[in-house]
């Protein structure tokens, strides 16, 4: 009885394992097994799931070039100030720079930013005394930076003006005005043929 029923597992098993054999094993001339056969098969969006999340507007760039607005004065305070350094040795301008915002900081003045404004060229012309055709003779550069403060106390004002003065060095201007929408624009270099392009499209 027992011959019978081993007989009988083994005839059982063995269509079994053929079966299996014909799954994981390739026959010959077909893909290896390594390669994956799934690939070229539909997969009915099985495991994707992007779809499912609701999209998102796309995020505005922020606009660079936008002006802060003015902090206007008031009995105690300043408003928007722009301590401009400007001098022909540029390394000098920057270290003075540099030197007026390391004080704000030491004292507590807030500086709302930190730039430099575009380079000016000045070229210096030569005449003879006898002749009327003029010659350049030295190109002059005129190299600018501006610490913008908001909020200077009014008290201490006089303290950090007799500061700066000073600690200014030769060859070096210093100046101290109000912020306005020209000051804004004059840190940006002017395209004329932009600009002409542009009127042309708004007419």
């Amino acid at each position: 009885m027992s011959f019978y029923l081993v007989q009988l597992q083994m005839s059982v098993t063995r269509p079994a394992l053929a079966l299996l054999r014909n799954m994981f094993i390739c026959p010959p001339g077909t893909a290896s097994a390594n390669e994956r056969q799934y690939r070229s098969m539909p997969t009915h969006r099985i495991g994707r799931w992007k779809y499912l999340v609701p999209k998102q507007a796309p995020k505005k760039k922020k606009d660079r070039h936008k002006m802060k607005p003015i902090i206007p004065a008031t009995n105690r305070a300043y408003g928007t100030l722009n301590v401009t350094v400007s001098g022909y040795d540029m390394t000098m301008v920057e270290h003075y720079s540099q030197y007026i915002h390391n004080l704000c900081n030491r004292l507590g003045v807030q500086v709302a930013e930190s730039f430099a404004l575009p380079t000016k060229t000045t070229e210096v012309m030569l005449v003879h005394e006898q002749g009327t055709k003029m010659e350049a003779d030295a190109v002059l550069k005129t190299h600018q930076r501006v610490v913008q403060m908001s909020s200077l106390n009014a008290a201490l004002s006089s303290v950090f003006m007799d500061v700066l003065l000073k600690n200014q060095p030769e060859g070096v201007q210093l100046s101290v005005k109000e912020q306005t929408e020209a000051d804004y624009r004059a840190r940006f270099k002017e395209r004329p043929e932009l600009l002409g392009l542009m009127a042309q499209i708004n007419k």
